[in-house]
Parts: C-alpha cells; structure tokens; sequence
C-alpha cells in the first residue's frame, strides 16, 4: 500500500473529512487531496503533523519496513 492510501484509510478511520484535515495541516482541501491521491509529495511537516494526530509512527504512514533489505546482516 502506498503512503498516500494509508493517509486515506486513516482519515476514513477516524471518521474525518478531507477538508478537516487540511485545516489541522493549515492548507487547502484541494491541496489535500492531492496528497491522497499521490499527485503532490507529502511534505515532512505535514507527515509528523499526521503522526501525532493519528498517534501513529511515521513508519505506518509510509509503509515501512515491509519489502526492505534491512538490517542488513
């Protein structure tokens, strides 16, 4: 799953609406939503903004570690 798909979910999960959360990021909804779609790179402030509104590590958002080579042995 991409990062922006997990944004999604986690917005969905947390019963919120595009426009909620960009307030909280302090943009725009349309903005926003390029973010979810993956059209616009998500910029580090905003990722550890979504962290801490979510309670989540930045590692979920992005997916990691899954598929990676690490630690390397």
């Amino acid at each position: 799953m991409q990062y922006y798909q997990r944004m999604r979910e986690l917005r969905q999960d947390n019963d919120k609406n595009q426009d909620e959360i960009a307030n909280i990021l302090k943009t725009t909804q349309s903005y926003y939503s390029q973010y979810e779609l993956g059209k616009r790179q998500l910029p580090l402030e905003h990722l550890i903004t979504l962290c801490l509104y979510y309670g989540v590590s930045a590692d979920y958002i992005l997916g990691l570690p899954e598929g990676l080579d690490y630690p390397k042995r």
